[in-house]
Parts: C-alpha cells; sequence; structure tokens
C-alpha cells in the first residue's frame, strides 16, 4: 500500500488537484439569459392575459370595476416577475434562461442565495436599470462581474456547466430508489 507524501505546515498536499478557478459572468451572457427568461415570462402572461380577456368580454362588467381589474391585473403582473426570479435564485441559483446559458447566482462565498436576498437582488435589477441601465455598467469594470444589483445583494454569477441543484437531487433520489429495490446503479448518461 503507498501513500502520498504529506506535505508541511502551510504547503498544499502533495496529490491534490488544484482548486478550479471560478468563471465569473459578464454582460453578454447575463443579458441572453435575461432576454429568454423575459421571453418565458411574456409568453405565460399572454396566455394569461387573453384568457382573462375572453372571460370578461363574456360578462357585463362597469367600467369602474375593469379599471380595478386591470389595476389588480397589472400589480399580479409585478409580483409574479419578482417570484419568479426570486424563487428560481433562491432554490437552484438558475432561471430557465441561466440554466440555458449555464450560469448561476450564489452568495458571494458561494453558497444558495436565501430568499429574502434574492428579493433584494430583484429590487436592485430595477434600480440599476432606472437611470438608463448605468447600474448593469459596473459589470464592465467589476474584478468579479457584479453590477449594482449583485452588490446590493451580495451576490455573484458564475459559469456552471455542471449539473444543476435538481439535477444532483433527482441523480440521488435514483440511486436511493434503485438501490431499494435492488436494481443495477443506472449509468450515467
Amino acid at each position: 500500500m503507498t501513500s502520498l507524501p504529506v506535505a508541511a505546515v502551510g504547503d498544499a498536499a502533495v496529490g491534490t488537484p488544484p482548486a478550479p478557478a471560478v468563471g465569473y459572468v459578464g454582460l453578454a451572457t447575463r443579458i441572453v439569459s435575461f432576454t429568454i427568461d423575459a421571453a418565458l415570462i411574456t409568453f405565460v402572461d399572454i396566455i394569461i392575459g387573453v384568457g382573462a380577456a375572453l372571460i370578461l368580454s363574456l360578462l357585463h362588467i362597469p367600467h369602474d370595476l375593469r379599471v380595478v381589474l386591470a389595476a389588480i391585473g397589472a400589480a399580479a403582473y409585478i409580483v409574479g416577475s419578482i417570484a419568479y426570479f426570486a424563487i428560481f435564485w433562491a432554490t437552484t441559483g438558475q432561471t430557465p434562461g441561466a440554466r440555458v446559458m449555464q450560469i448561476r447566482v450564489l452568495t458571494s462565498d458561494g453558497a444558495r442565495v436565501k430568499p429574502r436576498w434574492a428579493i433584494l437582488r430583484c429590487i436592485g435589477v430595477v434600480l440599476a436599470a432606472l437611470p438608463l441601465f448605468a447600474g448593469f455598467a459596473l459589470i464592465l469594470f467589476d474584478s468579479r462581474r457584479r453590477g449594482f444589483q449583485d452588490v446590493l445583494a451580495r451576490t455573484v454569477v458564475v459559469d456552471a456547466p455542471g449539473p444543476s441543484i435538481a439535477d444532483v437531487s433527482r441523480a440521488k433520489k435514483r440511486a436511493i430508489y434503485e438501490a431499494s429495490r435492488g436494481l443495477p446503479p443506472a449509468s450515467p448518461e
């Protein structure tokens, strides 16, 4: 039996691979990711809007009530959009657009984003866009490619070429299921 030599205190252990470098994501990749997410949100909202318009066209509703319903619909759109981003960032760190672009939102120390920080990041995205998108210009100059929303919520956007958190969880559940049934483990594809 051979063993690896022991390193002196302060030296790196011999035989251990170096830690992979973190790849921070730039502006163009984020724009494509956001465009995919915006298209998905818009598609769902159009379907809901057309359905609501068809239902309301069949009912005889006073004009004042229609105005109130339109305001409720607008508020639901805003809350739904915030929930879309906040839930994905807080659970897997990836929206569907981020998954396509293989990027992930994490805290500055590499942990999962907590829900309150995800909501704060959504607010930061709006604030970054207000002054002619100047808050996003920080991404071009920051060493970790952080925009205003990232600085505000203490997050970073990194490359995520590996499986998502959900994929890892599914693989674990599948392995447990197969082990309980006495099946041989599935080969990775």
